[in-house]
């Protein structure tokens, strides 16, 4: 499919004034995404630090007008362009081992609000239409009833895996009510569903059965199902844009900033050139060939690939090469809402990840909240960027996509992937998704939520998770169990007649008390933790 790419010509003008600051947008990846800048850095020397860029203060609208960035049209394909249709697409909703089999479960996809749930009775996923046909009331609010049946929490309505109802409790057993359960209008629509990798994939077109049979759901690369890789997924719910989203995660030129000392440092960043491989209306590709080599792939609509691959020396061992898998789906909720699984998988240091071996005992929660670090170092940040553009938006009246190179600097080749997707959406996505019913009159939460709202992991995650939940409600647990234990322990220190038991009593309400604190601070990891980058030195 055709596709025209952008070509960045610099006028630079010398001055001895430093640049202005590059605009840092920020990736939702876990722990492993920049760990190739950490390896990177210890397999080969640091490269000599080139002297500052310097380009000319615009003095005046003249002077402006010749320091914005010349673009120039040039074609990898042909010059038409084809629309891409967002309904006709598999798009990846959960983590089969995030879901609860026993419960249904709320989603929103393309703003069409669905309900997933297992029949019990064939063991297929099953996604219908988040409302009751009577009086429209959310099915996932509902329950799995003794016949195996997605059934109502308001009237007791009862519906099959076809989505057909099966008992309607109020309608008489003679007489026309006795017919009622059968009709059309007393059914849900039903959604193709898929089970591929350990993801639930669901088709967002109920009329679409014919096209999702033909259409394979997008592949994790085969290294996930090889032996010498280790791996570990996440999901959370973020409060900013489709668009944003994608955006960030075509830029791994911010995290040595926005996640310094998480999983970048600050001092470490470098140019990143990107060369443009392929592009078309399924989506681009590119790839930088330093050391670490970073190849990635957008794949169209929502999924992004980037493989790292580090060439490394290590004593005994010899030569190495290290790869690192960052698969991320970024599903499009509703219009500033989007849904982030990340699938991630390396060949080295296994024994610091999840996994079946008896010597990977680091717990998948634990790995989440280095993860969760990562996605709180961009929300803030991101909120912002997502409130001037839709100020910029609402005062131009323009499409951001058709303005961005004048809306923002990006004068670097590290900026390349995002100017990719940008290009992408205003070419062929029609700018923003196709959404189901009537969006112009919702703000988007990045304007209306507060800072801890926006970095609430509890609602956003932990809920979502069933490693982070099982922790956290084991957490609360084993706090209950150790406040009953310090005020036994402080209530019986007076008892006993030799002064070492009660030293000894009293020692072990101290223990209790200060472990009971511990537990306090460790949920935290669960629920809220603020994030400010002036604090990280």
């Amino acid at each position: 499919a055709p596709y025209q790419w952008r070509h960045l010509q610099l006028h630079w003008h010398p001055s001895p004034s430093p640049p202005p600051p590059l605009l840092a947008l920020s990736s939702p990846s876990p722990l492993l995404l920049l760990l190739l800048v950490l390896l990177s850095y210890a397999a080969a020397p640091l490269p000599r630090r080139s002297p500052p860029l310097r380009v000319a203060a615009p003095s005046s609208p003249v002077a402006d007008a010749q320091e914005s960035i010349q673009i120039e049209d040039f074609s990898l394909e042909s010059s038409s362009s084809e629309v891409f249709s967002w309904r006709d697409h598999w798009y990846p909703v959960s983590l089969i081992e995030d879901l609860d089999p026993k419960r249904p479960t709320p989603f929103q996809l393309l703003n069409r609000d669905i309900v997933l749930w297992k029949d019990p009775n064939s063991g297929e996923w099953v996604a219908v239409d988040d409302r009751c046909p009577h009086r429209l009331a959310p099915l996932s609010e509902g329950r799995i009833d003794e016949d195996g049946c997605l059934q109502c929490s308001y009237h007791g309505w009862s519906f099959d895996r076809t989505g057909a109802c099966t008992r309607i409790p109020q309608a008489a057993q003679e007489g026309p009510e006795a017919n009622a359960a059968r009709s059309k209008r007393a059914c849900v629509a039903r959604f193709p569903t898929l089970v591929s990798q350990g993801l639930l994939f669901v088709w967002p077109d109920e009329n679409g059965w014919e096209k999702a049979a033909a259409c394979k759901p997008p592949m994790l690369p085969d290294d996930f199902a090889d032996p010498s890789f280790s791996t570990v997924t996440i999901q959370r719910d973020l409060y900013y844009g489709y668009d944003t989203l994608m955006e960030n995660v075509s830029d791994p030129s911010h995290i040595d900033f926005a996640h310094h000392k998480v999983t970048g440092r600050r001092d470490r960043a470098k140019p990143l050139p990107f060369k443009m491989e392929s592009s078309g209306v399924s989506g681009f590709a590119a790839s930088s060939d330093a050391n670490p080599r970073i190849s990635a792939e957008f794949v169209a609509p929502c999924y992004y690939i980037n493989k790292i691959e580090i060439d490394t020396k290590l004593p005994i061992f010899g030569d190495q090469k290290w790869v690192i898998w960052i698969c991320s789906f970024n599903i499009p909720m509703a219009p500033g809402k989007t849904r982030s699984i990340v699938c991630s998988a390396r060949n080295f240091f296994q024994f610091t990840m999840p996994g079946p071996a008896w010597w990977q005992i680091i717990p998948r929660w634990h790995e989440h909240w280095t993860s969760n670090k990562v996605y709180d170092g961009d929300m803030i940040v991101l909120k912002g960027q997502e409130k001037i553009f839709l100020s910029e938006t609402l005062q131009g009246s323009a499409d951001v996509n058709q303005q961005y190179t004048k809306i923002t600097f990006t004068p670097t080749q590290a900026d390349r992937l995002v100017l990719a997707f940008r290009n992408w959406l205003r070419r062929h996505g029609k700018s923003q998704p196709e959404w189901f019913g009537s969006t112009s009159q919702l703000p988007l939460p990045s304007t209306i939520l507060s800072k801890q709202q926006m970095l609430d992991r509890y609602e956003q995650h932990t809920l979502k998770c069933s490693s982070c939940k099982g922790a956290y409600e084991g957490f609360q647990n084993l706090q209950k169990v150790l406040i009953a234990c310090a005020v036994l322990f402080c209530a019986t220190t007076g008892i006993p007649s030799e002064i070492q038991l009660r030293l000894l009593l009293g020692a072990a309400a101290i223990v209790s008390a200060s472990l009971v604190y511990l537990l306090h601070e460790l949920k935290k990891n669960f629920v809220f933790v603020d994030y400010v980058h002036a604090e990280i030195d």
